[in-house]
């Protein structure tokens, strides 16, 4: 007797208050894809998890947090269900070794600057049973990379790199040296107040590394010791941690930009129905909401793209990343529904 089949989420939406990395539109991201799936996806809210940095939530988007509703969601997948994980926060993007220019991870950064690499949401995707599907959407700078070896089905404009961003809008994305400068005022903070971090280690630390990933990764296990993504532990090797690439029909990203690109948090305005959002997800939203049936991945991206360029935003390029089947296959397995959405 067949199984009858579940639809999970995990969104987040990281708006970074009271910090130089400030974001708006993010928390609104998260809220206004959490109505959306109910309302035209037939997901159960018993089934999805929202993770927010506003004051008042009691489910901050750490990247403890994240990862643990990521497993949790994992874990519980069984053959044929749906799998989503939508982010909306800063990416981040840098060379782990200097001397090894090919050797990059693209990144998003949870609300306490502990970044989670391309290859942490690797492992949790080769863990999914047969037959059931994880689909990524993120709303961050430089997210074009984050499901490693997928198929490129609708990807980069090389020649457009470089071209600066609306003079109105900000970018979701952290640069290497604001997060390096971030993490050492942390750490030099929690060494003067808090007994359990060794001023020695944090010296240590910052001797070690210098502007870069390799002094990130340092900081980051003087500050959270084991917690930090797999590039950072002692002994990081695939062959070790059972880790592998994974094939092209593990995994579906829509990525609000390419990997060298930046993702605009746009302000609130007559365009937006005076809320923030990030101009991926409204973009996807609006996208949905005009729709009369289902969408393929392929065409959600396409449509978004061109809604992205009616927005007056002409350096952002959504992507996706995933098999042909899956390209061509309804966006989190739609269902017909009775109501429009929100």
């Amino acid at each position: 007797m067949a199984t009858e089949c579940k639809k999970r989420a995990v969104l987040v939406g990281c708006n970074y208050p009271n910090t130089i990395n400030k974001l708006s539109g993010c928390v609104n991201d998260a809220k206004a894809m959490s109505e959306m799936i109910v309302s035209r996806f037939g997901f159960d809210s018993k089934n999805i998890e929202l993770l927010t940095d506003e004051p008042e939530s009691t489910n901050k988007p750490t990247r403890a947090n994240i990862m643990a509703a990521l497993k949790k969601m994992v874990v519980a997948a069984k053959e044929g269900d749906v799998l989503l994980f939508h982010f909306s926060g800063h990416g981040l993007v840098g060379r782990i070794d200097p001397h090894q220019p090919s050797n990059e991870g693209e990144a998003i950064v949870p609300c306490d600057l502990n970044p989670i690499f391309d290859v942490d949401l690797g492992q949790l995707i080769q863990q999914l049973p047969s037959g059931s599907s994880f689909t990524i959407v993120s709303d961050s700078c430089h997210s074009g990379g984050l499901i490693d070896k997928s198929k490129e089905q609708i990807g980069p404009h090389s020649t457009l790199r470089g071209i600066a961003p609306p003079v109105d809008y900000k970018t979701r994305g952290i640069s290497i040296e604001t997060l390096y400068q971030c993490l050492l005022t942390a750490a030099n903070v929690m060494s003067a107040t808090q007994s359990f971090l060794d001023t020695t280690a944090v010296a240590n630390a910052i001797n070690t590394g210098t502007v870069n990933m390799t002094g990130i990764g340092s900081l980051l296990t003087t500050i959270f010791g084991n917690n930090v993504s797999l590039k950072f532990l002692p002994h990081y090797e695939r062959d070790i941690l059972n880790l592998r690439s994974l094939t092209e029909d593990e995994g579906i990203l829509l990525s609000g930009c390419q990997a060298n690109e930046l993702s605009i948090d746009m302000r609130a305005s007559d365009k937006t129905g005076g809320k923030s959002f990030g101009a991926f997800t409204y973009a996807v939203l609006k996208v949905i909401k005009e729709s009369n049936g289902a969408l393929t991945n392929r065409q959600l991206v396409v449509k978004a793209r061109n809604e992205i360029i009616n927005l007056g935003i002409g350096q952002q390029h959504p992507c996706l990343y995933c098999s042909d089947a899956n390209a061509d296959a309804p966006f989190l397995g739609h269902q017909p529904s009775t109501t429009t959405g929100a």
